[in-house]
């Protein structure tokens, strides 16, 4: 089944589902009152996304000279950088990493880009013991999902069904409560690490004058693996440089307000390779740095301001398809408005153009992003770049062949009813979907009931 089979088929599947639908409703409403609640703390908003917007263009106009920047900074402090041009290449030079340290257990803590690449899939099949430590992605990897939301990963499941998932495994009391079941999953945890000889993380921004990387998170399992774990392991996209230490101030307050609504973040580490005065932390810390198709995207003229996103989930919070239909149906891990105006170009337009019409272009996405991105914009760019670079279907040709035919001839608009309800089914019959009532072209065209009424 290709990509857009695929897509098709899963919002079939995600449309009918009533609970899902309801469930999804009740935690965005509940995001948007958290989100509302936490602006308030800013005296002018609009400012503090300008200056975050302004800080991450800064970066993506001279990405090359700030990696390398980086990349010295980290060497500087006693650390290593290894480079990566795609997702095979990131899990060979983790792979080169581990086969020298040999480690009993592995932590990994919550990161995207461990999805994008699919880390856990491929050091599982090299037989290391890999454990996840985020209590959403702990659920989902035991269900054999992807996560659901780039935020909060198993937001699609209702504690029923995660206390029944978990009753088998850990123990969990089949009428356990929400904390009841966070309890128990950090008690099965709790001793991994103290056995963890490597902690494998993402990052949320890295530091490009002072080698360092930020981590936020609610939790505290990164900030626990740092403390016993004797090899850090960093994966982080190009994307995610920042300039200076001092930037923070900004993004560490907009990625809480607009990603889970919090004034700030529980848990804010700024970590790097440890140092004699260090009295705890890792004795390596390495960094992996990944490309896999943000190049192709740092290429477009336009597009390129997507690579700009601080990864808080907001404009999926907000979006009506996503709503919808969910982030498992997009098929890739960066779901939602954001993931739809990359992942084209990141992954092959001709396999994912699909995804750039996924969207009512509404605009919320653009109006709720952190670092004004201009998303919906952008998803019209990407339709006008799959057309020019041919990526359009004989029948959609026909298709809009045989419109501008209608639309410019007075006699075939005012043709009999049969005929266009005819080509109006064969055209979008597939797309349409089969639970939806096919709507019904009108008897009489608008000029053709003005005629009769004037005697015309």
């Amino acid at each position: 089944m290709g990509d857009y089979e695929h897509f098709i088929k899963a919002t079939e599947t995600a449309t009918a589902d009533k609970e899902l639908a309801m469930r999804m409703d009740d935690v965005m409403q509940r995001y948007e009152q958290l989100h509302y609640s936490a602006r308030a703390q800013y005296a002018n908003l609009k400012l503090a996304r300008e200056r975050a917007a302004y800080y991450k263009w800064k970066v993506l106009e001279s990405l090359d000279k700030y990696l390398i920047d980086f990349e010295a900074a980290v060497m500087r402090r006693g650390g290593k950088v290894l480079w990566a041009v795609d997702a095979e290449a990131a899990c060979q030079e983790i792979d080169t990493v581990l086969k020298r340290i040999q480690p009993q257990t592995i932590l990994k803590s919550k990161s995207m880009l461990t999805e994008e690449i699919e880390l856990s899939t491929f050091l599982r099949k090299h037989k290391y013991s890999v454990i996840e430590t985020d209590v959403g992605d702990y659920i989902v990897d035991t269900s054999g999902e992807k996560p659901f939301h780039m935020v909060t990963p198993a937001v699609h499941k209702s504690k029923e069904e995660i206390a029944a998932l978990l009753n088998d495994k850990i123990g969990v009391s089949m009428d356990a409560d929400a904390d009841h079941i966070v309890a128990d999953i950090r008690t099965e945890l709790r001793d991994k690490f103290y056995e963890a000889d490597v902690l494998i993380t993402g990052a949320n921004f890295v530091i490009a004058d002072s080698g360092m990387v930020a981590i936020t998170e609610n939790e505290g399992n990164t900030r626990m693996g740092m403390a016993f774990a004797k090899t850090h392991i960093v994966l982080a996209g190009i994307d995610k440089l920042i300039p200076s230490l001092t930037d923070l101030d900004i993004f560490f307050p907009l990625l809480a307000t607009f990603g889970t609504g919090q004034k700030l973040t529980s848990y804010n580490s700024i970590t790097g390779p440890r140092q004699a005065i260090d009295m705890d932390g890792p004795s390596e810390f390495i960094v992996v740095l990944v490309d896999n198709g943000r190049s192709n995207v740092l290429a477009q003229p336009d597009q390129r301001q997507a690579l700009s996103c601080i990864k808080c989930g907001a404009c999926s919070n907000v979006c009506p398809v996503f709503k919808t239909i969910g982030g498992h149906a997009y098929g890739v891990s960066n779901a939602g408005p954001v993931g739809a105006v990359v992942v084209p170009h990141m992954q092959g337009m001709d396999a994912f153009k699909h995804l750039s019409y996924a969207s009512p272009l509404c605009g919320r996405c653009t109006d709720i992003c952190p670092v004004n991105i201009d998303l919906h914009n952008h998803l019209t760019r990407n339709r006008r770049d799959s057309v020019n670079q041919g990526y359009t279907k004989s029948a959609e040709k026909l298709m809009w062949f045989s419109w501008k035919k209608m639309m410019l001839s007075r006699k075939n608009l005012n043709k009999g009813v049969s005929i266009k309800n005819f080509m109006l089914k064969s055209f979008f019959k597939t797309s349409w979907g089969e639970r939806r009532e096919f709507p019904r072209i009108a008897d009489k065209s608008f000029n053709q009931l003005w005629r009769e009424r004037l005697g015309v």
